[in-house]
């Protein structure tokens, strides 16, 4: 093997080496941009007299959450989708009504979102004991969504409390 043959083959292996790096460079840096737009979408109940109360959605994560689709269920009957249609026969038979607000198609929730889909204000536990019952016993409700980038599958789900018994 003469001189040149040997350089040679050393610049391809350095070559591919920098192919190798630069591929895997690549990938980390999508993953890390997928990560710094995660959406991060939170259910909680909030209830304190005096307050406005009820189920309350947050996106706390870094990036707009695109919703697919969203499931809900009473009393183990699935109603629909979370939209007006579904808020009304949720809240259907209620002596206070809720105010409710509902998705779309293709709904974005902003990064920093933060809402009441379902509530009463102001909170008085004797007047809304119904509206309790539902959002903490009957009330299923399932948000699937993904971000910009797509494809993840997320979903955040609200499960109505079990009883313990005692």
């Amino acid at each position: 093997m003469d001189a040149d043959t040997v350089v040679a083959a050393c610049a391809v292996v350095i070559a591919v080496a920098s192919l190798a790096v630069s591929v895997y460079e690549t990938r980390a840096t999508r993953q890390h941009n997928r990560y710094s737009v995660r959406p991060i979408l939170q259910l909680q109940r909030r209830m304190s007299k005096g307050q406005k109360a009820g189920i309350k959605l947050m996106n706390s994560g870094l990036g707009p959450a695109v919703v697919l689709s969203t499931t809900l269920t009473v009393d183990g009957q699935v109603i629909g989708a979370w939209n007006k249609a579904g808020a009304d026969r949720a809240r259907d038979g209620l002596v206070v009504w809720p105010y409710a607000v509902t998705f779309s198609e293709t709904q974005s929730i902003a990064t920093g979102y933060e809402d009441f889909l379902l509530s009463v204000d102001p909170y008085e536990p004797e007047a809304h004991a119904e509206f309790v019952d539902l959002i903490t016993r009957r009330l299923h409700l399932e948000i699937r969504y993904e971000s910009l980038y797509g494809g993840e599958n997320y979903h955040v789900t609200l499960r109505p409390r079990i009883e313990r018994a005692s």
